[in-house]
């Protein structure tokens, strides 16, 4: 087996290239070698297992599915027992005679098809199923036996019920929750892939019916006991499958070789192609170059189960998140596979645009298909030099595009590796397998807004849109505007627009960083020929003149600022660049200005939205079981309401500490009480996005309204989350170790506290040994420096501005801790209270996961954390439960309606 150098195309890549003449056909071998067969670049060497994504998708689902029935049974416990009774007397009416047939016959079945499928893989030489066969029939035993202790011992009453009933032999004893046989045989069955196989499948259906019919009949088992056995065995068979990986049945290349000859060529060599980006293109199947003894080279495809599965999470989640346009299914079969790829060759080539012509295709083995096309030859757009780049092949590939639109085709993945130009200058457009027939407006306009970013990237945007302007029109130009969004292009384009968005920031803060290098001559120059004025003064030594050298020194501060702030924005407008996004929109408004830009909205779910609701669910979940022992009315009764009333002025008091803690790092002259409503609008808009995400938004924006430039607004509210961050750390330290030395006679900390520190320690240790870690965190402190500490810096020249951002941290800290006490005496008496630094270190610890989770205001895992922290800091759950529910309502809420009237206010009045 010989390994390829080149392209196969080139004529270094072939094995003869020394000894071709270069007059000859590059399509044709030398007689010399026109019979031997040979095969390059064939799999390296290929995994004798490999981890099927649909096996890990199968065992999520059984595991979901367990967890939903026995979620029923725990609480639909009237309709199990209704569903029991129903069985129970259908089945009484059935003969004795049957029952015993059917009960004889499945115990014999039960035991003789594992063996015979066994002996019948044995003697195909396929031990290996077996082998992970019998892997999950022990697994599966396993797992029916620890589910049957925990039914017995831990389970609630009517899941028990619903799994279990008196045994028939002996009133005294429970039947099994789980057949401990029949689950390992149907983990076996599914292991070994009998359901793959229609005979056998029907056999295991029919045993398994008559196993299920037998055992309801005599009362040896519930409805739910057989689904339950059933699921186990499936999903523990997936997981085995997924763990231990499958036999890898992925076809050489001289099976291809083998291929090709079934369908009347003759192939002498084969040639694999690398695909250039394997993290998109890995489901599209392999690529041979392939010579034959007679006739022109062939393209070929070939796809098997292992690569089209490469993305299937992806391709899931776009069909989940996306709406109108990923409508491909996200695990085809084969046979789709190929039929779709062959049926968008051939309505590509009848809609007149240049796609490779498919002349043949064949299965390779029961896995894998393979797709024979003439070759094409030439180079992709991303290989072609950009003065090789015309205008002529710009239109021309337009041309193919408009083309394929005529006939309502959609192309797809319009990028560089999919536009291929031969060596006569012919744009041929490859890839067609996740095109779609019968496309609607929306992919078509899709295809329109990839291209023009396709080409801009090589060629920049006025080419690319003038281009596209020439050949479509610019009503169809215009009309692809709302498309032009990162989530409508491709994987690999959208990688490309990250990259160069890092490069233009880094050249913004290089600009920035040597625009405050170059200020500093001028500050010195300053400085100095103040402090000559100074020394004069000094000399004269009178009163009047120490006062006005006070007030010569802010002039000459103020004068250094606004000379340095003069110099960074000048750099800034120099060094800005707009992104090739915004760039191709303002070609295209030249042209149309009437044209809409509004981005369409083309995400059905949001990963933000999902995780929220998964969180927001979990965090429900918890509260209602805790809420569900808890006797409210009596509680509410009993409650101490001045204790209520001074939770409610301490959420108050919190926004004006919150104005405080903001205005302590704007150096600007800001309204105070304009600052208090914007942090009470916060409360409205930190309900509709992460708490770490829409506080910091808003208060931007508001500086920013409020008169101070974007990047020092920016700055500003960056300083104060990372001022408060660090009197995060420090306060939940300080208020740990009091809490660990608070009931002990020495001063050492507690172990929670020495805990978190070790932890911190290996998490620094981690980040500095892993290269991506510690390069994720050298750029985040670099951008960090070029803008936040300068401010700081700022700040600092002002003690009071200091001062005011300190004691507004510390006093919102404060407001926020005095609330949740006041709310646990308002439940709780002298024999359930708790101390103040306790419940110090729960409110920090609890508010540092909100700020983290994902769901708006932290919800589900703010209530969870306080809860869980209250109770083990020795609160009873019976006050714990109602006094972080008063906490959230008051700070999180009750608040919401006035932060909206707060929110509307302000953008009435320009202040957001």
């Amino acid at each position: 087996m010989k390994q390829q150098g080149a392209h196969p195309g080139d004529a270094e890549g072939s094995p003869d290239a020394s000894s071709r003449p270069d007059t000859a056909d590059p399509g044709r071998p030398d007689p010399d070698t026109a019979h031997i067969d040979e095969l390059e670049g064939d799999e390296p060497l290929l995994p004798a297992r490999v981890h099927r994504p649909s096996d890990l998708m199968r065992l999520l689902g059984g595991v979901l599915a367990v967890v939903v029935l026995l979620a029923i049974a725990a609480f639909a416990h009237g309709t199990t027992s209704g569903l029991e009774q129903d069985i129970t007397k259908g089945t009484g009416q059935a003969p004795d005679l049957l029952i015993k047939i059917a009960g004889l016959a499945s115990s014999i079945a039960i035991l003789l098809v594992p063996v015979a499928f066994a002996i019948e893989r044995l003697i195909k030489r396929d031990g290996l199923r077996i082998a992970d066969g019998v892997l999950a029939a022990v697994l599966a035993h396993g797992v029916t036996l620890a589910t049957d202790l925990w039914v017995a011992r831990a389970a609630p009453d009517s899941i028990q019920d619903a799994l279990t009933q008196p045994s028939p032999g002996d009133i005294h004893a429970l039947t099994d929750p789980v057949h401990g046989y029949l689950a390992p045989v149907i983990a076996y069955m599914t292991a070994v892939g009998m359901s793959r196989r229609p005979r056998w499948r029907a056999v295991l259906w029919v045993v398994l019916l008559l196993d299920a019919f037998s055992m309801l009949v005599t009362g040896y088992t519930t409805p739910f006991s057989i689904i339950l056995t059933v699921l186990i065995g499936w999903t523990v068979a997936y997981g085995t499958l997924y763990a231990v990986g499958s036999p890898n049945v992925r076809p050489t290349g001289r099976t291809l070789m083998a291929g090709l000859r079934t369908v009347g060529f003759r192939p002498v060599t084969a040639s694999r192609e690398e695909a250039p980006d394997a993290s998109e293109t890995g489901d599209r199947g392999r690529r041979y170059f392939v010579t034959l003894e007679d006739g022109p080279p062939l393209d070929v495809t070939v796809v098997d189960r292992e690569q089209q599965a490469q993305g299937f999470f992806y391709r899931a989640w776009r069909n989940l998140a996306l709406r109108g346009f990923a409508t491909r299914s996200s695990l085809q079969s084969l046979r789709q596979a190929l039929e779709q790829e062959a049926l968008l060759a051939y309505a590509a080539i009848a809609a007149g645009a240049n796609a490779p012509k498919l002349i043949a295709t064949s299965e390779l083995g029961p896995d894998a298909v393979m797709l024979v096309y003439e070759h094409s030859g030439g180079r992709t757009l991303d290989s072609l030099p950009d003065e090789e780049i015309t205008d002529e092949l710009l239109r021309d590939t337009w041309h193919q595009v408009r083309a394929l639109q005529s006939r309502r085709i959609a192309h797809r993945r319009l990028v560089g590796d999919a536009i291929l130009v031969d060596p006569s200058g012919t744009v041929i457009l490859t890839d067609l397998r996740g095109g779609e027939i019968a496309a609607g407006e929306l992919l078509l306009r899709m295809d329109v807004s990839q291209l023009l970013v396709t080409l801009g990237l090589r060629v920049g945007a006025e080419r690319a849109v003038a281009s596209a302007l020439s050949v479509l029109g610019p009503d169809a130009v215009a009309d692809c505007l709302p498309m032009l969004q990162p989530i409508a292009l491709s994987r690999s384009t959208r990688a490309t627009l990250r990259r160069l968005a890092r490069e233009r920031a880094e050249r913004e803060r290089e600009a920035v960083l040597e625009a405050s290098r170059q200020s500093r001559p001028v500050r010195a120059e300053l400085s100095g020929s103040h402090d000559a004025a100074a020394e004069r003064t000094s000399l004269d030594g009178t009163a009047d003149r120490s006062d006005r050298s006070d007030r010569s020194d802010k002039k000459v501060v103020r004068a250094e600022q606004r000379a340095e702030k003069r110099a960074i924005d000048e750099a800034l407008e120099e060094a800005r660049e707009e992104d090739l996004l915004t760039q191709i929109r303002h070609e295209v408004l030249r042209i149309r200005p009437q044209a809409p830009v509004e981005p369409a909205r083309l995400e059905r779910v949001r990963p933000r939205t999902l995780i929220s609701l998964i969180a927001g669910a979990i965090g429900a979940y918890f509260l209602l079981t805790q809420l569900t022992h808890i006797e409210f009315g009596p509680l509410i009764a009993n409650a101490e309401w001045g204790w209520v009333a001074a939770a409610v002025l301490f959420s108050a008091a919190s926004y004006v500490a919150a104005a405080m803690a903001l205005l302590g790092f704007v150096p600007e002259r800001v309204p105070f009480v304009r600052t208090v409503a914007a942090q009470v609008a916060g409360s409205f808009v930190k309900i509709v996005a992460p708490a770490a995400v829409g506080g910091v938004a808003l208060n931007t924006r508001f500086l920013q309204r409020a008169g101070v430039r974007p990047g020092l607004a920016v700055a500003s509210v960056g300083a104060s989350q990372l001022f408060g961050l660090g009197c995060h750390i420090l306060m939940l330290l300080a208020f740990g170790y009091l809490t660990g030395t608070e009931k002990t006679p020495s001063l050492s900390p507690s172990r929670t506290v020495i805990g978190g520190l070790l932890t911190v320690a290996v998490l620094v240790l981690v980040v500095t040994s892993v290269p991506f870690l510690r390069k994720f965190v050298v750029t985040r402190v670099r951008s960090l420096f070029a803008g936040v500490v300068p401010r700081m810096l700022d700040v600092l020249q002002r003690p009071q501005k200091l001062v005011t951002g300190i004691g507004g941290m510390l006093l919102l800290t404060a407001c926020f801790v005095m609330c949740l006490d006041a709310s646990i005496r308002a439940f709780g008496d002298e024999t359930t209270s708790v101390s103040i630094a306790s419940v110090a270190v729960v409110f920090l610890a609890g508010n540092a996961l909100g700020s983290a989770a994902p769901t708006p205001g932290g919800v589900g895992a703010v209530e969870a954390t306080l809860t869980v922290g209250l109770i083990a800091v020795g609160l009873p759950k019976e006050v714990a439960a109602p006094a972080v529910l008063l906490f959230r309502l008051l700070t999180l809420w009750l608040p919401v309606l006035p932060g909206w009237i707060a929110f509307n206010h302000l953008t009435r009045k320009a202040a957001l």
